[in-house]
């Protein structure tokens, strides 16, 4: 028999409290152990852990269940909503009635898990500081996120590269030849920031035979992932540094009438065309095609007689919308008089959304620029006082099951489904929430 004494106001109470039993410590029977620091770990029944994630996130393992067994877990440092704690189940088991992982990601929060049968497998009996919810589920979400199209360069000048192309989709190839990525793990009532990157240019022409302008920047950010981005397209090398280089982007632009294309950023795009005449006074006055997301652009005067104006790199087809559509195509190279080749109007990369180089120092035709939602580079210029094709502007799609998608957007993306799954296509920038 043990008895519980309460001294109040100078009066003994002793006895008035009686019962029998063992009183354990304040964790009601839970064996609290180490401050956990890894990045994984399997919990055991019976078990408290405090959780460090100062330096990293952390994925716990429940154990496999018996009805009654309980796990105690505890934000040790203040960090769970920076690094977040995710849970998953045992083989084949549950956690609050699915079979999908849940996060912990509330700062200084507590909870405790009971097991309670196979139907609804693990569920949070009682938690601490957890804001809405406890534990929130995560769902995957695939992606396409095209960065904006280089514009072309100026006075028969290089064509635009087309903008970065990462894609997660169905196991469709990324940008550069490159694996299809992973899709990204959405949150509920998490913020994730969508930033279409515009088309180089604007103003139809860079002047005094200028480079073109290089395109912007995509991406998508959350507090959960890491921020995924497209690199803008590189732009097309002008006539006013000798056509030396394209510059770099996500595609790389055009060279003018000497020189080197530029470079593709890896796992986004290919390089901009070479060109393989020997310089203005033997008339290889053709520019060379900016690279593509599926083939690089290709070499000015390649038959080394001034009479070949590269077509941009073609682009890629993805499925994301549910039909196929061909995007970041690279603009095609422009020529000057005397040489008019019709392979400016034939530009390989005009499927993918890239634009023609112009052909003919009269204007006949001129440039066109990259399409806006493709990312295409622009075409460059025939002429001096010819303009220069812009670059299209990008555009980030994302598509997941209709069940988890929670209709929360700004920024006015264009809302469609297919089969079970629900797609967002984002022309602008704006936001979604898990």
């Amino acid at each position: 028999m043990a008895q519980i004494k309460l001294q109040a106001d100078g009066l003994n109470l002793a006895d008035t409290f009686a019962f029998s039993g063992t009183v354990t410590g304040a964790g009601g029977g839970t064996s609290w152990q180490s401050v956990v620091t890894g990045s994984t770990m399997t919990a055991v029944a019976g078990n408290g852990y405090p959780i460090n994630t100062t330096s990293n996130a952390c994925t716990v393992t429940l154990p496999a269940g018996s009805v009654g067994d309980t796990v105690e877990l505890v934000d040790y440092a203040g960090t769970w909503d920076t690094n977040a704690v995710t849970l998953t189940a045992n083989g084949s088991e549950k956690i609050e009635g699915a079979t999908t992982d849940v996060v912990a990601d509330a700062e200084r929060e507590g909870i405790r898990l009971v097991y309670v049968d196979a139907t609804q497998g693990w569920i949070v009996a009682t938690a601490a500081n957890e804001g809405t919810s406890a534990v929130a589920t995560e769902y995957d979400t695939d992606f396409l996120v095209i960065a904006g199209g280089g514009q072309g360069g100026d006075q028969h000048g290089g064509g635009g590269g087309a903008g970065g192309y990462r894609n997660s989709y169905n196991s469709e190839t990324s940008g550069r030849g490159s694996s299809s990525e992973t899709a990204f793990k959405a949150l509920k009532n998490t913020v994730y920031t969508i930033t279409v990157g515009g088309g180089g240019g604007g103003a139809g022409h860079p002047g005094s035979a200028n480079d073109g302008a290089d395109g912007s920047d995509s991406s998508i950010a959350g507090s959960n992932i890491t921020t995924i981005t497209s690199t803008g397209g590189g732009g097309g090398a002008g006539h006013g540094d000798g056509g030396a280089t394209g510059e770099n982007g996500g595609c790389g632009g055009g060279s003018g009438l000497t020189g080197v294309g530029g470079d593709g950023v890896a796992a986004q795009g290919y390089d901009g065309g070479d060109n393989q005449g020997t310089g203005y006074s033997s008339w290889p006055n053709c520019g060379s095609g900016g690279g593509g997301a599926g083939a690089a652009g290709g070499d000015g005067d390649a038959n080394a007689d001034g009479n070949d104006n590269g077509w941009g790199g073609t682009g890629l087809a993805s499925s994301i919308t549910g039909s196929s559509v061909v995007r970041g195509g690279g603009g095609g190279g422009g020529s000057h008089d005397p040489h008019t080749p019709a392979t400016g109007s034939d530009n390989l990369g005009a499927a993918g959304g890239g634009g023609n180089g112009g052909l003919g120092n009269s204007g006949s035709p001129d440039a066109t620029n990259g399409v806006d939602g493709k990312g295409g580079g622009g075409g460059g210029s025939n002429g001096q006082t010819r303009p220069c094709g812009d670059g299209g502007d990008g555009v980030i799609i994302l598509r997941m099951a209709t069940v988890d998608y929670s209709g929360t957007t700004t920024g006015s993306p264009a809302v469609t489904t297919d089969g079970s799954d629900t797609i967002l296509n984002f022309t602008g920038s704006g936001s979604y929430t898990g």
